[in-house]
């Protein structure tokens, strides 16, 4: 990369904040690191905006949700690199809406929210909708050659793992579930690990485009109830919910977001990849796993 960049990132939530801090201490000379955010005068705003100045970090607002693709557009031109962090709760339609205002703006360089499964792989038609969107924006990007594009699939967040309302580990209540089977393998990665990987991949010359793989670790649902009683040091309830009562479940209660995501990692398609084909494997760089993710989450409780 040259010394004059200016990166643009769209968000400062659960992923935008490690991603724009390991972007903060990694900053280039001569760089310029913004993010775009919603005009807000809420205390949390006003405590995020604290903690971007002492970050260096310039901000520019903008509303993603209702501004259009032009004007959009008229807001990340000039920009060298744009990664996006604003994910499906912005709602359908806003991943492809970025993606055409990048290619307007004609922005170099481009980091799409694909932070996740391996859309590819899963390919359209997959219980959770919202995937389709995902392929639609990688073919827009495959489809041009202006904009240099980089994709990070990262599996699930690893606290997501953990997520009582996902149902795989309830701590409390002593349960560890399989989706489709104790075999079926899952990739996680922490949104820490994921900003610092992703930060690293944009200080990158980038000689194309294409998808880039990273894994806190992958694992089994048998494995990671084993890794649950290790940690615990005690047994827990073991219970499969097979892809036939997942897929019931879902056509049952169509619109029920938690619900698709069950049914596609119960498929086991496109969700888990060896660590060993991974950026972080390859480059040598140590990330958290399960089982040290467990440990520090029980020692901060």
């Amino acid at each position: 990369m040259s010394n004059s960049t200016s990166t643009l990132v769209l968000g400062a939530g659960e992923l935008g904040i490690p991603v724009i801090k390991s972007l903060a201490a990694n900053a280039p000379p001569n760089s310029v690191l913004k993010v775009l955010l919603r005009p807000s005068t809420s205390p949390g705003h006003q405590a995020l905006l604290s903690e971007l100045h002492t970050l260096n970090v310039l901000v520019t607002y903008g509303n993603i949700a209702t501004d259009s693709v032009d004007v959009l557009a008229d807001l990340f031109r000039g920009h060298t690199t744009i990664i996006s962090c604003v994910g499906f709760a912005a709602g359908p339609g806003t991943q492809l809406k970025l993606a055409r205002a990048v290619l307007a703006a004609g922005v170099p360089r481009y980091m799409p929210w694909q932070f996740g499964v391996d859309y590819d792989v899963i390919g359209r038609g997959s219980p959770q909708d919202l995937f389709d969107e995902q392929l639609g924006v990688r073919d827009l990007l495959r489809a041009q050659t202006h904009t240099l594009w980089r994709i990070v699939s990262t599996g699930m967040f690893t606290s997501f793992l953990f997520e009582p309302s996902f149902g795989v580990v309830d701590l409390e209540a002593g349960v560890c579930r399989a989706l489709g089977g104790w075999e079926t393998a899952v990739t996680v990665t922490t949104p820490e690990d994921i900003g610092m990987l992703t930060a690293r991949i944009a200080g990158e010359t980038w000689d194309g485009s294409g998808v880039v793989y990273t894994a806190g670790d992958t694992l089994t649902y048998g494995a990671l109830a084993d890794t649950v009683e290790r940690i615990l040091e005690k047994t827990v309830e073991r219970e499969v919910w097979s892809v036939e009562r997942l897929v019931k479940e879902l056509k049952d209660d169509p619109q029920n977001g938690m619900k698709k995501y069950r049914a596609v990692f119960g498929m086991g398609k496109g969700v888990s990849w060896p660590i060993e084909g991974t950026y972080n494997f390859q480059k040598d760089v140590a990330v958290e796993g399960v089982e040290s993710w467990l440990k520090r989450h029980l020692n901060n409780q």
